[in-house]
C-alpha cells in the first residue's frame, strides 16, 4: 500500500490496482501549488467530513475520473443530488470493494458544507488491503473510543492522525492516541496549512522519539509504503 501526502489532510492511496484520494483540498492550499489537480487519478474519493478544507476539490476530481465518493450518509445525499456516484456509510459500518475493506470509526469534530448544508457526523476510517491495515483518524479530538479499534479490528500497521492542534488534536494528544490504538508508527497530517496549525516539526518528532515512537511528517508530494 502506497500513501502519498497531498498536503493538509489530503492523501492519495494506491492499493490493489486502485487509487483512493482522501479529503481532497489541493487547489486552495498554497503549500500544495506544485500538485497538479488534473493529473490526479481516483477510483474512489474517501471523505471524513464536509468542511471545505476536506472537500474543496471533490467535484473536480470526481467529474474528471468518474470516481465514486465514499462518505457518511448525509454527505452522500448531498453529492447524490449533484449527480455523483456515492456510497453512503455511517459510524461503525463497513464496506468492501476491489479487495479493499473500509470501516467507519468515531471522530469527535463538527461537519458542515461551506453553503451551510448539514454534513452529518464526522468519521475516521480503518482501511485494510494487501495484508496491511491503516487507521485514518480524520479531524478529531483525543477520544477513549480509539482503544476499541485494535481490540475489535486488529493490529494496525500505520496510524494517521491530525497533529496541528487548534482545530484538532495536537501532537502531545496524538502520542496518547498512538497508545490507545497500539501503534507506534504515526503519519501526521492536518498541519502548517494555516497559521493556527503551524507546528515545530523537530519539536513534535523529538517528543515522539522521547516516548519510543516515530512521527512521520512527509513533504507534500512525497510518499511512504506500508
Amino acid at each position: 500500500m502506497k500513501i502519498i501526502y497531498l498536503g493538509h489532510a489530503s492523501l492519495g492511496i494506491e492499493t490493489n490496482g486502485k487509487q483512493i484520494i482522501v479529503d481532497p483540498f489541493i487547489s486552495g492550499n498554497k503549500l500544495a501549488k506544485h500538485i497538479n489537480l488534473e493529473e490526479l487519478k481516483a477510483d474512489y474519493i474517501l471523505l471524513t467530513h464536509a468542511h471545505q478544507d476536506h472537500v474543496l476539490d471533490v467535484e473536480t476530481i470526481a467529474e474528471r475520473n468518474g470516481a465514486t465518493i465514499i462518505c457518511n450518509a448525509e454527505i452522500s445525499y448531498y453529492y447524490d443530488k449533484k449527480g455523483f456516484k456515492t456510497i453512503g456509510m455511517n459510524t461503525g459500518g463497513k464496506f468492501e470493494t476491489d479487495g479493499i475493506k473500509i470501516k467507519s470509526t468515531i471522530a469527535f469534530h463538527s461537519s458542515s458544507f461551506a453553503d451551510g448544508s448539514y454534513g452529518g457526523n464526522p468519521n475516521g476510517y480503518v482501511i485494510e488491503s494487501e495484508g496491511k491495515r491503516i487507521y485514518i483518524a480524520g479531524d478529531t479530538a483525543l477520544t477513549y473510543e480509539m482503544k476499541l479499534i485494535t481490540e475489535t479490528i486488529g493490529q494496525l500497521d500505520l496510524a494517521v492522525f491530525p497533529v496541528g492542534d487548534h482545530f484538532t488534536m495536537g501532537f502531545e494528544d496524538v502520542c496518547f492516541a498512538s497508545d490507545f490504538v497500539q501503534c507506534n508508527k504515526v503519519l501526521g497530517y492536518h498541519f502548517d496549512t494555516f497559521p493556527p496549525i503551524k507546528i515545530d516539526h523537530q519539536k513534535a518528532k523529538d517528543f515522539f522519539t522521547s516516548k519510543g515512537k516515530e512521527l512521520i511528517l512527509l513533504e507534500i508530494g512525497s510518499d511512504l509504503r506500508v
